[in-house]
């Protein structure tokens, strides 16, 4: 019996493939060295089922070479377990892949159908199944439907997508590259300086990214105020008080403010013109994932990679297509009817859902952008599980409205503005209104327009100025970035890609570069790019990296190859590099300062030691390599006092003091992203169990 091996992306993906192409949907399933298949029989041909987990390949350096040597420049595809630590499990994952595919005569990629997708099904082809990328089908599919599934299976493409998995390929060598050999540099200059170790990162997106933050940070600190004078002022007409506006925002002067409240102040003004216009509300467009991350972080408070998370979970359940996607277009194919009628059986949407369908014509308003992979994000149709997450429910809400709502009628708002004399000064009166709600209550809560109602006025009536004030003001530094803006502006300058920016976000966070919601930029943040900029200033240039970019996207489609864009990186990097090596003495002593107080920082209380008042550090002991809290004055003073923290986990310094005692509390964050605070000092008050029964903390990135 001939012999098919499937390979998608996920475990979830791979149940919902061997369900669709199973006649009755229950597949078989077996584990291999408690690796999951399914097989399912067809047509006389077995059909096998396999996930991986992720990428199970990366790029690595050629040979036995220790972490901190660079330059590094002859590198390979290896297992992934070969080169990260913590990694076993994906090892037990290639061998059983490997196993299995000695009886297969056909393979098919199924896994994610964009750049990382066609990368990961490609390098489990040609290195687990050895060769089989030669003569591998690929199946394309945007939602996990069983119609779609088996109409994927059915019209699979004869060869691999393999512009896309080079360019993926080309992406993951490049960033290897620059990033292994930056951050090494700065890491071990660091090291050498201060004898204290602090991973320190840099990358083609990465540097960029951060000098966005840095610099507006610069602008934020060097801002000067500048002190201006505004009108609050308030009109009577027919005996309602009407908040109007001074025809000048700004008043350079406090006198020539005090002029204007001194010859208007209670005199009667004249409405000189009275002008009302209509303005069309078109619907809004379909989701693509930028705007789905910042929409979700508007209204849900979530940010872009907590977005992207739950997208993916929802689109693992069948619920929504696939969402990382830079499409707003919704073609016919997806089946606008079905899914309404079965968006309808839900009671939240029976009404709209209905209401559309009643219409006869079901047309959305689509936006300009195009992904040849995947139209825009929908819901599929598939109704939420019952017992799905309160994220999961309102990211889903917010999906399915927006669907609804780009097939609404446009809606319409009409805008007032009466123009007053008084005397010399002319004010203003502005209102707007919706008087058409066309496609605004599709889209429910995510809808919101101020309405000012105006009351009825005539050109010539007279209007006493009820009240007038000034208002000393001062002019504002620019806003701080915050992970969705920030995101924004990754998307706009052209760096990383839309599945990677809010990554990267992350992994400032995670370096402490940036801190908070609104994005401070740390002192290490400052002294890394000062460096960079001193040293390989077209490292962190936006041009160099969208180049590359745009060199990445020639590989997609043909008009580039992977090796010649690695190559000339190579060659404009390797002097770059050689000139770190040689600088390292002289970087290290620039971070070796901000490097000691970065770490200080992260073990040094914020309370006093309650024996002697001298300060309080997280330290490890030297002979059992178990960690606890002392006291500084030990030294001075010969103070004992001590106490435990948890042993396992990353340690996380809290703004935030226990309820019952006042002490700091500390954040512990286990592996698989759990985490409890803990207070040392009732931790030894309490039973142990009672102690970790904490709330949990969220970070500052939801």
């Amino acid at each position: 019996m001939a012999t098919t091996l499937i390979v998608t992306e996920k475990p979830d993906a791979a149940l919902h493939v061997a369900e669709a192409l199973s006649d009755n949907g229950r597949p078989e399933s077996f584990n291999v060295d408690g690796v999951p298949f399914f097989a399912v029989s067809k047509c006389g041909e077995r059909i096998l089922v396999c996930s991986a987990l992720g990428h199970l390949y990366a790029v690595a350096a050629k040979g036995s070479q220790p972490r901190s040597q660079y330059p590094v420049w002859d590198y390979c595809w290896m297992p992934k377990h070969l080169v990260e630590r913590g990694q076993k499990r994906q090892e037990r994952w290639i061998q059983a892949i490997t196993k299995i595919s000695k009886d297969a005569t056909r393979f098919i990629n199924a896994c994610d159908l964009d750049v990382e997708g066609s990368l990961i099904g490609y390098t489990i082809l040609k290195y687990a199944c050895r060769g089989a990328d030669a003569h591998a089908l690929r199946m394309k599919f945007s939602t996990l439907t069983v119609r779609e599934l088996r109409e994927a299976y059915r019209k699979a493409l004869p060869k691999l997508d393999l512009s896309l998995a080079f360019a993926g390929m080309c992406r993951h060598e490049v960033d290897w590259l620059c990033g292994i050999n930056l951050s090494r540099a700065l890491t071990q200059s660091a090291l050498k300086a201060s004898k204290r170790y602090t991973t320190l990162s840099t990358g083609r997106v990465q540097g960029p990214t951060l000098k966005f933050v840095v610099d507006r940070e610069s602008e934020i600190q060097t801002f000067i105020p500048t002190p201006f004078w505004a009108l609050k002022t308030r009109v009577d007409v027919d005996g309602q008080i009407v908040d109007a506006e001074y025809e000048i925002d700004r008043i350079e002067t406090k006198a020539a403010a005090e002029q204007v409240v001194r010859e208007c102040v209670g005199k009667i003004g004249i409405i000189t013109k009275l002008e009302s216009n209509l303005y069309p509300l078109s619907p809004p467009t379909p989701f693509d994932l930028p705007d789905l991350q910042s929409e979700s972080y508007r209204h849900l408070g979530y940010s872009p990679r907590f977005t992207l998370s739950i997208a993916e979970r929802l689109y693992l359940d069948q619920v929504i297509s696939y969402p990382r996607t830079s499409s707003q277009k919704l073609p016919p194919a997806i089946g606008y009817e079905e899914i309404m009628r079965s968006l309808r059986q839900s009671p939240g949407y029976q009404s709209d859902a209905n209401g559309l369908l009643a219409t006869g014509s079901l047309n959305p308003h689509e936006g300009k952008k195009i992904d040849p992979a995947h139209p825009a994000v929908y819901p599929t149709g598939v109704l939420l599980r019952p017992n799905a997450q309160s994220q999961e429910r309102k990211l889903f809400d917010l999906i399915v409205r927006r669907f609804l709502a780009t097939f609404g009628k446009p809606a319409a708002k009409q805008t007032s503005k009466a123009t007053i004399q008084v005397g010399n000064y002319v004010f203003y009166l502005r209102g707007s209104r919706i008087i058409n709600k066309g496609w605004i209550p599709l889209y429910g809560p995510y809808a919101k327009f101020d309405q000012i109602t105006l009351p009825p006025m005539k050109e010539g009536q007279a209007l006493k100025v009820d009240h007038i004030a000034q208002e000393a003001k001062f002019t504002q530094p620019p806003a701080r970035y915050n992970p969705n803006s920030l995101l924004k502006e990754m998307e706009k300058a052209e760096i990383g890609t839309k599945a990677t920016r809010a990554e990267i976000i992350e992994t400032l966070y995670r370096r402490g570069y940036m801190k908070d919601q609104r994005i401070v930029a740390t002192p290490l943040a400052f002294q890394i790019t000062n460096i960079l900029t001193k040293y390989c200033p077209k490292v962190i240039d936006v041009t160099f990296t969208r180049e590359l970019e745009e060199r990445m996207e020639h590989i997609e489609s043909g008009k580039e190859t992977r090796e010649r864009v690695v190559l000339e990186t190579v060659d404009y990097l390797k002097p770059l590099i050689e000139d770190l090596k040689m600088r390292e003495e002289e970087i290290g002593e620039e971070l070796t300062s901000i490097v000691v107080n970065t770490w200080l920082a992260t073990v040094t209380l914020s309370v006093p030691c309650p024996k002697c008042g001298s300060t309080l550090k997280i330290v490890k002991n030297p002979r059992t390599k178990k960690r606890f809290i002392g006291c500084s004055g030990r030294w001075k003073s010969n103070c004992t006092f001590s106490l435990p923290v948890p042993q396992n986990g990353t340690l996380k310094l809290l703004d935030r003091r226990c309820p019952d005692c006042a002490f700091q509390l500390i954040q512990v964050r286990l592996k698989g992203r759990r985490s409890f605070t803990s207070c040392s000092n009732c931790y030894v008050k309490k039973p142990k169990a009672q102690a970790l029964q904490q709330p949990v903390v969220s970070s500052n990135i939801k």
